[in-house]
């Protein structure tokens, strides 16, 4: 599976870890414990890339560290 940068951080008002992966848009995955969000990003990257694949969009690759100004 591609390594992609993962962004995991504690919402409190849904008592949950939200996952984000930047280099994709609009992949985000939760879960109640910081290894659950973690697992279900694995998940949703891979789903991800699949429907990509399928409607014939492009799939950036991985970046490895993002660099934020």
């Amino acid at each position: 599976m591609p390594r992609y940068e993962v962004i995991i951080y504690w919402i409190t008002d849904d008592n949950a870890f939200i996952a984000e992966v930047p280099e994709l848009p609009g992949c985000v995955a939760d879960g109640a414990t910081y290894k659950q969000a973690l697992a279900n990003a694995e998940v949703i990257i891979k789903e991800w890339i699949a429907i990509a694949k399928e409607l014939g969009r492009p799939i950036p690759k991985p970046k490895g560290r993002l660099v934020y100004a």
